[in-house]
């Protein structure tokens, strides 16, 4: 194991949340001490119900399409009957961390209605708000969450809840767990020692391998995705029975809301920190051995460009993956359904996202080491049938684009004029925008023959003047070879064994393709 590889997961599991370290320590005592059995199981749970009370507060996390209602006309009693459950799961998981230390709480509530002193009673309500041990956070949150649930219930008595009253409500409630200091996961893309260890084998092993510049955001990728696993899990869990299964809701926002942070920071800022990581690394070679190290330092310069293709590739496809179900598979908040048929909807999208997330842990796994296996993180059955069924849709997606940008590049192509105007620059800027947000790792993942002529030709096209038409044929006759190679392609997938029985999507998938080339 490298060290560095090492330090940089270590650092990032210790420094997330922001702790001081007395109190990153104390913290980790606590949990040390805890008899509960499932304690980990119990921690995760009460830490994702409290960031899912900031992410459900948050319409663009809720599922179904946007709606044209204003907030003024719309009534929030839905919105606080899942936040009133919210809040009862998690009194119900502090009682179970805080233990017999719930008797303290049992008693102190006791005391505020016999004390006649007002200096007694403000003394103990200073008590109640010290926060200088985890115990005592949790029983800040116990106290204060045992009133917003009360409250909750006076509200939901209410013929209609309006936007105002919801709205001071729900941001009472947040900036309370914000000001907890050991219990506070309102920070995206954090991460805790306790719940986030990365325990498959094959995974650890190709963080560790990777390159010094993309330790760091391999490692963010790697337990991003991870828990977005275990948010599915939960999901699940309170999908399954009918009575908690609108629950889910605010464990689907903190799912949208993290890895929509992740396809953030995979797209738009993973490049820039490889790139000042390579570029340190490059400054302190020598001058005198540069010449030696040249071929090398080449070679890692290859890796890591096609590395950033890949992550942009990734980030897109979440994006569009995760908006695409949660806008046309999961039942709005206000759908009128019952809740076993709501469960059951639930569940099925929830297959999807974790299909989703296990492809792309899959790509980046092939992308970092291509020689070494795979993780199981499916059954075998059911991982080839996913993966040759979105190997499918994604050939037919990246054909239709093709089919499109050689039909511009023909009705160019009659009029010689038209190669040196201005028009011709935005049909083609538009395909490499697509071939970014599809093609790159279709083509890298499809054993193309000419795969390094093919992506020279496109990167050409980002290099040189467009004005240049002989650039443009080059790369127009490249996509044309590769469309005629994706429909054969096509044509052998579907006739794989797992794909026996299971008929092509050409409506769902030309719904992905939209959402794709909206988001490119």
């Amino acid at each position: 194991m490298a060290t560095g590889a090492r330090d940089v997961y270590a650092n990032l599991l210790r420094d997330t949340r922001g702790l001081r370290r007395d109190q990153s320590k104390a913290r980790e005592a606590w949990y040390e001490r805890l008899a509960w059995e499932d304690k980990e199981e119990t921690l995760f749970e009460l830490e994702m119900l409290l960031k899912g009370l900031a992410c459900f507060a948050n319409p663009r996390n809720h599922p179904g399409r946007p709606g044209l209602e204003p907030p003024a006309a719309h009534d929030f009693r839905g919105e606080l009957q899942v936040l009133h459950d919210v809040l009862g799961q998690s009194i119900h998981c502090v009682r179970q961390l805080l233990g017999d230390r719930d008797r303290a709480y049992v008693f102190a509530r006791y005391l505020e209605t016999v004390l006649p002193e007002d200096t007694v009673r403000s003394r103990l309500l200073k008590e109640q708000l010290s926060q200088d041990t985890p115990e005592e956070s949790l029983l800040v949150l116990r106290n204060t969450f045992t009133s917003f649930s009360d409250m909750a219930e006076g509200l939901l008595r209410l013929p209609r809840v309006s936007h105002r009253l919801y709205d001071g409500f729900v941001g009472t409630v947040v900036r309370e767990i914000g000001r907890n200091t050991y219990f506070d996961p309102l920070v995206a893309l954090e991460f805790r020692p306790e719940l986030d260890r990365l325990r498959h084998p094959e995974v650890l092993e190709r963080l560790h391998r990777s390159h010094e510049a993309a330790h760091r955001v391999v490692t963010v990728a790697f337990l991003a995705l991870f828990r977005g696993l275990r948010y599915a899990r939960l999901i699940d869990q309170y999908a399954a029975d009918p009575r908690t299964a609108r629950r889910a809701y605010a464990i689907l926002a903190v799912f949208r809301s993290d890895l929509r942070a992740l396809a953030r920071f995979l797209g738009r800022h993973a490049a820039d920190h490889m790139a000042d990581t390579f570029e340190r690394q490059l400054l302190a070679v020598p001058a005198s051995v540069i010449h030696e190290a040249h071929d090398g330092l080449s070679h890692q310069a290859a890796h890591l460009v096609s590395l950033r293709g890949t992550l942009e590739s990734l980030a897109n496809g979440l994006r569009v993956e995760i908006r695409k179900v949660f806008e046309r598979e999961i039942p709005a908040l206000d759908a009128s359904l019952p809740s076993g048929e709501l469960g059951t909807q639930i569940v099925l999208a929830t297959a999807s996202l974790r299909a989703t997330l296990h492809h792309t842990v899959l790509t980046l796994c092939r992308e970092l080491a291509s020689d070494t296996p795979l993780p199981e993180l499916a059954s075998d059955a059911v991982a080839q049938r996913d993966a040759s069924d979105r190997l499918r849709r994604d050939v037919w997606m990246f054909l239709q684009v093709l089919r499109a940008f050689l039909a511009k590049a023909e009705v160019a192509k009659g009029d010689p004029d038209q190669w040196a105007s201005h028009a011709s620059f935005h049909f083609v800027r538009e395909f490499l925008d697509h071939f970014r947000a599809i093609g790159f790792q279709l083509v890298r993942a499809s054993d193309y023959g000419h795969i390094d002529r093919f992506l020279a030709a496109l990167e050409a096209l980002r290099d040189v003047d467009l004005l240049e038409p002989n650039r443009l044929r080059s790369a127009v006759d490249e996509c044309a070879a590769f469309f005629v190679f994706l429909d054969g392609l096509f044509a052998q997938i579907n006739r794989r064994n797992e794909l026996q029985g299971v008929p092509f999507d050409k409506k769902r998938a030309a719904e992905t393709l939209k959402i794709y080339l909206g988001a490119a």
